[in-house]
């Protein structure tokens, strides 16, 4: 390999690491402690934030990995052109494809690993994550409720209780909200033992106490005084677009479904968009002498945005069926790539004027 293609990858790949490793610490602290405050608040068991954060930190490596390699490419070539090492390349006879080279030597590994990732980690990941918050919401382990709070799933079921016995399961002066159709039911306990806590069939048997049955749409609302009263609770349901990012790509793959097309040319595409940000910095990280090499970090992050946000318009154009399948959500990679080569054009232009 050339002195020149080593010499900017390994400016590049030093500033990568320290990016990503810097974003990866971000975003893990921000999912800690949204977590944590669903963990306080009863609706998330405290053992599971730590591996639904991990889970989550996986998910994001198909956006935090680009993102490490766009800026560390911008950042490293720039001070390469701020101390003018660029233009002395160019002025030695060398073709601005070797810049183009050393980038594709680091990107097109890591446009395959983010491929790998987005196509099998991300719906894994997605997968567990809905598990372990079914297992937490709708499994009844009264070790992770809060006395005297009120804990609350996604399913829409509320469980308050003045005392917790965590041991014998049971709740003592308890309070259950659920709904299900166009009824509310509100159940008043004298304490609450729970029979069945399985995500799939949870139950409970309540003692002494008032059943309330209100009637959204009508004036049907029913009350009961029991005894004894077993009552067979919601499981938490799973949202759709979960289970589209959740399935696997072969099942997705056989779908004709638009979200699921939508979902599959997403992770399909996520490593094409990486290699080709990568490329889009190179042309843009061009600064004049003296001028800083964040001069061009701005310009940099607003075609990062625009990309960002112009593949999650495509997605969801695609998911209600607004944007045809075909280009869908390759519509936004191959814009990039007529980017590229016409800034590539741009470049030899702009050298032949300089060099004439």
């Amino acid at each position: 390999m050339y002195l020149i293609e080593r010499y900017i990858m390994a400016e590049t790949r030093r500033l990568v690491m320290l990016i990503v490793g810097f974003l990866i610490f971000i975003f893990a602290s921000y999912s800690a402690q949204r977590y944590l405050t669903d963990a306080a608040n009863g609706t998330l068991a405290l053992q599971a934030v730590f591996d639904i954060v991990c889970y989550k930190v996986l998910i994001a490596l198909e956006m935090l990995l680009p993102v490490g390699l766009y800026v560390s490419v911008a950042i490293a070539l720039g001070q390469l052109y701020n101390d003018s090492e660029i233009t002395a390349i160019f002025a030695s006879g060398a073709s601005p494809l070797r810049l183009y080279k050393a980038v594709l030597i680091l990107a097109i590994p890591l446009g395959i690993l983010v491929t790998v990732l987005s196509m099998y980690g991300r719906p894994w990941a997605y997968a567990q994550i809905y598990l372990l918050k079914q297992q937490s919401q709708s499994e009844l382990d009264v070790s992770h409720l809060l006395a005297k709070k009120f804990n609350i799933n996604d399913s829409g079921r509320m469980i308050l209780a003045g005392h917790i016995d965590s041991t014998s399961n049971r709740l003592s002066d308890a309070l259950i909200y659920t709904l299900s159709g166009n009824n509310t039911s509100v159940y008043r306990a004298h304490s609450v033992e729970v029979v069945d806590p399985s995500p799939t069939t949870p139950s409970v048997m309540m003692h002494s106490g008032t059943a309330y049955r209100l009637d959204h749409k009508g004036t049907e609302d029913q009350e009961q005084i029991y005894t004894n009263l077993k009552l067979h609770l919601k499981p938490l349901a799973q949202d759709i677009d979960v289970k589209s990012k959740s399935a696997s790509t072969a099942e997705l793959s056989r779908s004709s479904d638009s979200a699921d097309i939508a979902e599959l040319q997403w992770r399909e595409s996520r490593g094409i968009t990486a290699i080709l940000l990568a490329l889009l910095a190179i042309p843009l990280s061009r600064t004049k002498p003296r001028q800083g090499r964040f001069a061009t970090l701005l310009p940099l992050a607003i075609l990062f945005t625009v990309i960002f946000y112009g593949g999650n318009i495509c997605r969801t154009l695609v998911a209600n069926s607004t944007l045809p399948a075909i280009p869908g959500i390759w519509s936004v990679p191959l814009l990039m790539s007529i980017g590229v080569l016409l800034l590539i054009a741009r470049e030899y232009s702009l050298l032949q004027k300089l060099f004439r």
